[in-house]
């Protein structure tokens, strides 16, 4: 090819020699330089703007596969546009290799967005301060130095199936670490109780079960042999678990006209209960009932003096009430404050008075007054209570179901009761008999 130029040139060219050669060294150096830029096309395939192997995937949310390899030809965006991969039929003079591969897990995504930026979080709102509890303990010793005595707060709560006693089981267990007892009332869910027991030895549990054959006596038979039948059924009836430290309330609202027949049929129940270690609680009269004269008939007499004399083992239960949300003390002492008229008879009688259970206590049957007013309410009538040492408490009714929901009313005590009971006691004198029932009057 060279000899094809040279005679080419010279035929165009001067005839001197010095031109010649000169132009045949600037046609060599233009072929070389030729060369080496097909050389190096040749060896650099894909071109000096070759794709990075690596993958970095954009922030942003969305489900996160396991790690994997990026593969390299993945497209990434970039401001530089990625040359596309040669023909794998091409020559090249050295393989293409992946000098250095990153593990990275691979984003899944939609379609890019930016990361949203996270709203400002507000502080909580600050919960109530939860009051300390009286250091019962010191309390009572202080006291004990003075000559007096400790009364605690008396007030807990009526139950049943369904309903709502959401908060009950730590009412329960924080009134038992700071060492003061409550009631505990259930009607034919017994777990309540024995929960309250488990807790604390010193909670008064007592279990009624409904049902025509174990809530009333058969007033046609003579009272010694109903006593026995009903005693007779209402021990099958009863749960394996019950623990015969629970009271067991064996009648609902009895009829107070049958007051002397109520009497014997109480004091035969009342020896069979001894006789076999369980603890009794006669009547569950109605609120208002029954009146002073129904205490003093020969049989009601005679039941009294044997719960007298057996003060952990028999005891009456009474239901107050006030049959008016907006007046606690409506007709006191005729309704709440009742069991009063008791004790003034057995004082007459020459009687002790007797350990008496409130079961059922409060408003109405189907309605609870606002917190506030009820927490006031219950201040009054635990002043009331604490001022009689044979009065062991008082049931909050009801955290059970029906009755119109009052569940829902009744279970918003169940917090501000827990922080008035361990906040809250009474001095009282030892073995003190009030017989004034107008100096409790609200």
């Amino acid at each position: 090819m060279l000899t094809r130029i040279r005679a080419g040139l010279q035929a165009r060219l001067s005839g001197d020699p010095v031109v010649t050669y000169v132009s045949l060294a600037i046609a060599l150096v233009v072929l070389a330089a030729l060369s080496i830029v097909l050389f190096e096309l040749f060896q650099s395939p894909l071109g000096p703007n070759r794709a990075s192997s690596v993958v970095t995937p954009s922030a942003g949310p969305g489900p996160t596969t396991a790690p994997a390899v990026v593969p390299s030809g993945t497209r990434t965006p970039s401001a530089t546009p990625t040359v596309p991969p040669t023909d794998p039929s091409e020559p090249t003079t050295r393989p293409f290799v992946v000098e250095e591969e990153l593990y990275l897990p691979f984003a899944i995504r939609t379609a890019p967005s930016p990361t949203p930026t996270p709203k400002p979080t507000k502080a909580p709102p600050t919960p109530t301060p939860t009051p300390p509890p009286v250091d019962f303990a010191a309390v009572r010793q202080q006291l004990q130095a003075e000559g007096k005595e400790l009364a605690t707060v008396k007030f807990g709560f009526h139950a049943g199936p369904g309903g709502n006693a959401r908060g009950l089981g730590v009412y329960l267990s924080a009134l038992a670490d700071v060492g003061v007892p409550t009631v505990m009332k259930s009607v034919d869910d017994y777990g309540i109780c024995l929960q309250a027991l488990q807790e604390s030895p010193d909670h008064v549990t007592i279990f009624r079960m409904t049902g025509g054959q174990v809530e009333l006596p058969n007033y046609d038979l003579p009272p010694d042999q109903a006593a026995d039948e009903h005693w007779a059924r209402i021990k099958a009836a009863l749960p394996p678990e019950f623990d015969k430290r629970t009271w067991l309330e064996v009648m609902n609202e009895p009829d107070k006209n049958r007051a002397d027949w109520l009497g014997r049929f109480a004091y035969r129940i009342g020896e069979l209960a001894l006789a076999e270690g369980y603890r009794f609680a006669a009547f569950g009269w109605s609120s208002g009932e029954p009146e002073p004269e129904h205490w003093q008939t020969p049989g009601m007499l005679a039941f009294l003096r044997l719960a007298a004399q057996h003060p952990d083992q028999i005891a009456v239960a009474l239901h107050e009430y006030s049959y008016d949300v907006d007046n606690i003390a409506n007709q006191y002492p005729s309704l709440v404050g009742r069991f009063q008229t008791l004790f003034q008879i057995c004082d007459a009688q020459g009687i002790p008075r007797p350990t008496v259970l409130i079961t059922e206590w409060g408003w109405e049957h189907t309605d609870v007054p606002s917190v506030e007013q009820a927490m006031k309410d219950i201040a009054w009538a635990a002043r009331l209570y604490a001022a009689y040492p044979e009065v062991r408490g008082a049931a909050i009714w009801y955290l059970g179901g029906a009755y119109e929901g009052i569940a829902n009313e009744a279970q918003q005590l169940i917090v501000p009761l827990r922080y008035y009971v361990w906040g809250n006691y009474f001095a009282v004198e030892p073995g003190q008999k009030p017989t004034n029932p107008a100096q409790f009057a609200p």
